[in-house]
């Protein structure tokens, strides 16, 4: 019995009808940010957001920025100060033939597996964001007041980029200070396995252009005496791995370090399915970096990837020639404290030292890179947020790596000296980026659930 929770977790449960429309509310905005001509509609969102966030009595504002504008509030008092981030802006829709409904006409589908929310946004992100907000909501509507105090800041650029996140955080350090950040745009290990991120891969990206002749050739007068840049390319790019799945480059494992053994012994156990993670996209076994389980290749382990190659004749049918030019596009996972700045010169050098006689090779300078981010879990709150996920969920919380990339965590280190906590709610079937992007409902009610959990959880420590 928590005299102090109980009646906030029952205020959720009767308030789900109210707090399902105003997410509806929320979803039916096409705040697409990298579309100019939603600029408009990614202004209604976060003057929605602050309407709602001064309905709960926080402090709220519209911060303008060269893009879309971030959002800001603050409420409550003592201790600990809370930094909640989350995004209101969404994918573009693209292409809309695949999809079975309006993406921006949101509604609650029954299915075999339970009922979920559709529509663009409803798990990235602003389903997430809302359970934080909605978990907010009832404390206030119990107590008056919360258990700590809670600087929201919410963006409209994560979709496109964040062009403007960096210059304010840098101009707003005061504004944003804190005890913890927290972060909600992330997902389940597993269905029904309740996860707090442990680390997040950074990420390189680089390009290149490797030329031979200085323009097309017919292949039936130069094929043969001619460099191919085809045919070079793929050489080099072949010798980015070794038959182990290792990557060549020179120091490119400098910074990666060992998963301890304890946070091994939580990924063993977390109910996450090998074969259905391969089977779904038509693999049937694992073809990364040799002697690493899928989810240590996954989560622990940097990558270098070849996300695009093309150059020559690219239409119908066939086209004697041999090309003046091929390109391809790299990214590279980061983990630990690898150096994207170290990896991205050795990357370079690697190519350039494999380019034959009457090659030349240019670089795209305008792609950035971001360190990996390593969660500290040996905070109390870290704990005290997993027995809080561990109670709701009725299941053992985990501390789970993720595969991806989420800025934001580094930056919250970087820029304002914060520590970051990631909880999210999603499935990885939530379909985010693609078509019929969904949400589940008891994923939306549990999440709301969860937040006042570790609310009470966090402030106690």
């Amino acid at each position: 019995m928590n005299s102090r929770l109980d009646p906030v977790l029952s205020r959720i449960d009767s308030d789900l009808d109210a707090t399902l429309d105003r997410l509806m509310d929320l979803l039916r905005i096409p705040s697409i940010s990298t579309d100019p001509a939603h600029k408009a509609d990614c202004l209604k969102a976060a003057e929605w957001l602050v309407e709602d966030l001064k309905s709960l009595g926080a402090e709220a504002e519209l911060c303008e920025t060269p893009g879309h504008p971030m959002v800001y509030g603050k409420i409550g008092t003592g201790s600990p100060h809370l930094l909640f981030y989350g995004h209101y802006d969404v994918q573009p829709v693209d292409p809309l033939s695949l999809w079975d409904h309006d993406p921006f006409a949101p509604f609650i589908e029954e299915r075999e597996t339970g009922k979920v929310i559709r529509g663009r946004g409803a798990s990235d992100d602003k389903g997430q964001l809302m359970t934080f907000v909605e978990a907010c909501r009832a404390w206030i509507a119990e107590h008056g007041t919360l258990p700590c105090t809670i600087t929201f800041f919410f963006e409209g650029e994560e979709e496109s980029g964040s062009p403007s996140l960096i210059p304010f955080m840098e101009a707003n350090k005061d504004k944003l200070s804190a005890d913890l950040a927290l972060i909600c745009d992330t997902s389940m290990v597993a269905p029904g396995v309740p996860s707090i991120c442990s680390q997040l891969r950074g990420m390189l990206k680089d390009e290149f252009t490797l030329t031979g002749p200085v323009m097309d050739l017919h292949s039936g007068h130069y094929g043969g005496p001619a460099l191919n840049p085809l045919r070079e390319i793929s050489k080099i790019v072949a010798s980015f791995h070794d038959d182990q799945g290792r990557v060549t480059v020179k120091d490119f494992y400098d910074g990666v370090q060992d998963v301890p053994a304890d946070i091994l012994d939580q990924w063993k156990g977390c109910g996450f399915d090998e074969e259905d993670y391969l089977s779904g996209v038509g693999m049937t076994e694992s073809h990364g970096e040799a002697g690493y389980s899928t989810l240590e290749q996954q989560w622990s382990r940097p990558t270098l990837e070849i996300n695009g190659m093309w150059g020559g004749y690219q239409g119908p049918g066939t086209k004697t020639v041999i090309p003046s030019e091929a390109h391809c596009k790299i990214t590279c996972r980061l983990v630990g404290t690898q150096d994207p700045d170290a990896i991205r010169e050795n990357l370079r050098s690697h190519v350039e030292s494999r380019l034959p006689v009457d090659a030349k090779v240019t670089w795209n300078q305008d792609l950035d890179g971001s360190p990996a981010a390593v969660m500290n879990t040996a905070r109390p709150e870290f704990e005290a947020a997993r027995q809080a996920l561990s109670a709701e969920w009725d299941r053992e919380a985990v501390f789970a790596g993720m595969g991806g990339s989420i800025p934001i965590a580094g930056f919250f280190t970087t820029i304002l000296g914060l520590d970051s906590m990631l909880v999210g709610y999603a499935e990885d079937d939530d379909r985010i980026h693609s078509p019929n992007e969904k949400y589940g409902l008891k994923n939306f009610h549990k999440g709301i659930r969860s937040w006042a959990r570790i609310l009470d959880a966090v402030s106690k420590t």
